[in-house]
């Protein structure tokens, strides 16, 4: 197959991925990021598509070892591939499915960084009112915290998807699927003052009814949320390694130590497996690990 065949199946196998399988265009993109590192391998090793082997494909995941690729990594390219020869299997291009028997590094159970709820106001504290962004950046934070959402999702955030008066936002996550969030009140205070401030902003026509904009009047992209976050952590003296995505961990964390159900947990962050929603439960046995041994007279009692 030419380089020119190989590039189209790749355009095919992305038309899949968002028209049957529903997948975001951000996940879709990992996956055709991935597929093209095969596509490479294959074309360098002047393979036939249809003749690929598991060898073959055990030959590329030790050329992954080999470019210093870590474990997780190399796993989710794998899972990439593996989806990728499912596609051309059920398009006919192949009879069997080389990749059946690949399997992924084992990986340990990786636990996220999590702030303290001190942390979290200090960032929230943090941020200076006086300057043009300062409400919507607290705004910003307050919902992402007091809502575990994605980045994908808050940027996404509509005006009409506010029901302030009921307390609940509605969110779009993976796969255009929707579903109902509580907004705790300090993040609905945050966003009304950031409303008034928006109201200034010469809005770009397509994105009146995006909530959160650039100065330009456009949607914010992700990388500017993750820049917020950042510069908050900066400002207030934070050394963790913090992303967006810790204030969703510390969401979730924080609402399990307080005694919320699991269940419920999994329904805000919108994980379709409760497993998903369980390396939390793994996050709070490590809590209350260190409870015990901060607190308990044994523990605190000296050896002899």
């Amino acid at each position: 197959m030419s380089l020119v065949d190989a590039n189209k199946l790749v355009k095919q196998f992305g038309r899949y991925l968002k028209l049957e399988r529903g997948l975001s265009s951000n996940t879709i993109e990992s996956y055709l990021s991935d597929v093209e590192k095969l596509v490479a391998f294959v074309q360098a090793e002047d393979l036939d598509w249809r003749a690929v082997t598991g060898e073959d494909l055990h030959r590329f995941v030790c050329t992954l070892q080999d470019l210093g690729i870590g474990a997780r990594s190399q796993a989710r390219i794998i899972s990439g591939i593996k989806s990728f020869f499912n596609f051309l299997r059920l398009e006919k291009w192949i009879e069997q499915d080389p990749s059946e028997l690949i399997e992924a590094p084992k990986l340990g159970m990786k636990l996220p960084d999590v702030l303290t709820v001190e942390e979290v106001d200090a960032m929230v504290d943090s941020i200076d009112l006086t300057v043009p962004e300062g409400q919507r950046n607290r705004a910003i934070i307050e919902t992402l915290y007091g809502c575990g959402l994605r980045v994908s999702e808050l940027v996404g955030l509509r005006i009409s998807d506010l029901y302030f008066p009921d307390g609940y936002i509605m969110v779009e996550g993976k796969g255009g699927k929707q579903r109902l969030v509580p907004i705790s009140e300090s993040a609905i205070k945050a966003i009304r003052s950031y409303m008034e401030d928006r109201a200034s902003i010469a809005v770009k026509r397509g994105n009146e009814n995006i909530l959160f904009l650039n100065r330009r009047g456009s949607q914010l992209s992700r990388v500017m949320v993750f820049y917020i976050v950042k510069q908050a952590c900066e400002q207030c003296g934070i050394k963790k390694k913090v992303s967006p995505h810790t204030l969703r961990h510390t969401f979730a964390t924080h609402l399990l130590e307080g005694g919320a159900n699991l269940r419920a947990i999994q329904q805000m962050l919108g994980h379709e497996s409760i497993t998903t929603t369980e390396i939390y439960t793994h996050l709070d046995r490590q809590f209350l690990r260190q409870e015990i041994l901060q607190h308990h007279p044994r523990n605190k009692k000296d050896c002899k």
